[in-house]
């Protein structure tokens, strides 16, 4: 299993990659500011930002086949966003994403700023209004509101899809006339995908954990060790899941890159600590897991971290 998901280095102009960080450190920087300030259930908020970071990463790691040769994987921008607020869902993302790069080498480090942008920025921000202005046009009712945060995803994979082409063709990687049918046709299947998922994991836990969904303003619900148990083991289950089950079909960017001619451009890490979702010296899916494991337990350490740390700000 090479679960390879995001861009990397090599696709994108220099150029291109640093202006994306300067423009993700932007927005990140902001939302770290946002949090600090909302009046919010500050260690709910805190607890819950780990969960759902806990999540994002292991359900990432499950490729889902949508055509022949080709597989796709969750973004995960709506569902942090919808389960968060943008800001707070914001951080989620490029922690997970930093998280991937770093730890796992996937996606190269000067493309990082642009792979938290295309899959997290884009998600939970616009995603998130989009989620709410589609239900409410549509009467904000239970029924819209799970037809917005569906669309909503479907239309986040298109977006992080049509801003990776753009980028894609001003870097002369590809020319973006070609560039861009190949990669919305092939991510519009992969958003049903996205769509799916994400309302999936919304209606699973409006059922049966819906304190969740008000943790954010509520001191309701299970306690906060009780919540990152939870959590963590339904993470894990899904880590399992994507080591037995994941589709070995490259992904709709690879599948793409392939077809018009620019894989070869991808450069390789310059450093390696567990390449390809693997523990180094352990081989086959006890190697995924342990690694999937160890990414999970990461994810939900910093995310408790940043959010303790946006707590003190608050209070100071």
């Amino acid at each position: 299993m090479r679960p390879n998901l995001h861009i990397p280095d090599g696709f994108l102009a220099p150029e291109v990659s640093i202006a994306l960080w300067v423009a993700t450190a932007v927005v990140i920087g902001i939302a770290l500011r946002r949090i600090a300030m909302e009046r919010t259930n500050a260690p709910a908020r805190t607890v819950l930002m780990g969960i759902a970071g806990a999540f994002i990463f292991a359900a990432q790691m499950f490729n889902f086949p949508v055509a022949a040769g080709t597989s796709g994987h969750l973004l995960g921008g709506v569902l942090a966003g919808v389960l968060l607020g943008p800001w707070a869902g914001s951080i989620v993302m490029a922690t997970v994403i930093g998280i991937q790069a770093l730890l796992f080498q996937d996606g190269g480090l000067l493309v990082l700023g642009a792979n938290i942008f295309n899959m997290g920025v884009i998600g939970t921000l616009a995603g998130s209004l989009v989620a709410r202005g589609t239900s409410a046009a549509l009467g904000g009712s239970q029924w819209s509101e799970i037809i917005g945060v569906g669309f909503a995803a479907w239309l986040s994979v298109m977006a992080a899809a049509g801003f990776t082409t753009l980028q894609l063709g001003i870097s002369g990687t590809t020319d973006i006339g070609i560039g861009l049918p190949a990669m919305l046709g092939t991510h519009a299947l992969i958003g049903v995908g996205e769509a799916l998922i994400t309302v999936g994991a919304i209606g699973f836990i409006s059922a049966s954990a819906p304190d969740i969904l008000s943790a954010r303003t509520s001191e309701r619900g299970a306690s906060a060790p009780r919540r990152i148990a939870l959590g963590s083991v339904i993470a894990l289950i899904t880590v399992s899941l994507a080591a037995l089950f994941a589709s070995a079909s490259p992904d709709g960017l690879e599948r793409v890159a392939e077809d018009l001619g620019f894989l070869d451009q991808g450069q390789g890490p310059a450093f390696e600590l567990l390449p390809d979702y693997t523990i180094p010296g352990l081989d086959g899916t006890a190697s995924t897991i342990l690694a999937g494991a160890v990414g999970v337990a990461v994810v939900v350490v910093i995310l408790l971290l940043l959010g303790r740390v946006a707590a003190r700000r608050r209070s100071a």
